[in-house]
């Protein structure tokens, strides 16, 4: 990791109008898990079903998609990556760092409200908003991967990214039982059903199978984004 690309990718995400929506996403998340819990009796038997289908389906691949696009894309489409790619600096540390700040961002603003969410929405279920905190960082941290790579290797990744994560994640992933399996949103839940006792928790994908799908899509993607970067400084210099 580089500690001043890491520093860069920072003012880059935050620095642009689209950083607003990092802390708008969660923010919408957390005011409607209040507003619930203030007029509701009981909003335990419900929770689930909200951190499910509004939180892990919508809020965490959108942040996901702005954090990950937002620490490469903006640099490739002002061209200012030429800069950077110039200095004597692996690819693969510029990925990783762009990678894991964006991880970063996720777990603050996606992985931590999604937690808080499941406390707001039912105190006496901890276990349950833990299982959904740390199952959102899983879901973010494959999105990344796929994100990142995205980022290097379209000039719509942001507009792409978008399509996928609302309409494959928020829709197929959910209700289309042959999309289940190919969904992070489904990988994950397998991880939250392990760590929770729920019945409300299902995944149409098992432990084993979905954390090796969870692996290689990390490791795919950002195998891509390192490989294309490195064409990417020898297209630009022709």
């Amino acid at each position: 990791m580089n500690a001043t690309i890491a520093r860069l990718t920072m003012a880059t995400l935050f620095g642009h109008r689209r950083g607003l929506l990092l802390f708008i996403l969660p923010g919408v998340l957390l005011a409607l898990s209040v507003l619930l819990a203030l007029t509701l009796d009981d909003t335990g038997e419900f929770s689930v079903a909200l951190l499910q289908l509004f939180g892990l389906a919508v809020i965490v691949p959108l942040v996901s998609l702005i954090a990950a696009t937002g620490a490469l894309s903006s640099e490739i489409d002002d061209g200012s990556i030429v800069y950077l790619l110039s200095k004597p600096i692996k690819r693969s540390t510029i990925i990783l760092t762009k990678a894991l700040v964006a991880i970063a961002v996720i777990f603050v603003l996606g992985a931590l409200p999604m937690f808080l969410a499941g406390l707001v929405l039912d105190i006496h279920d901890p276990r349950t908003a833990v299982a959904f905190g740390i199952g959102s960082l899983v879901a973010g941290i494959a999105y990344t991967g796929i994100f990142i790579a995205l980022s290097v290797m379209s000039g719509n990744a942001v507009t792409i990214g978008l399509i996928y994560a609302l309409l494959w994640e928020g829709v197929m992933g959910q209700y289309v039982d042959g999309a289940k399996a190919l969904s992070i949103q489904q990988w994950s839940l397998a991880v939250i059903h392990k760590l929770t006792d729920s019945p409300d928790v299902t995944s149409a994908v098992k432990l084993p199978i979905a954390t090796i799908l969870l692996i290689a899509v990390v490791v795919i993607g950002l195998s891509l984004a390192v490989a294309r970067l490195r064409s990417l400084i020898l297209s630009t210099a022709e």
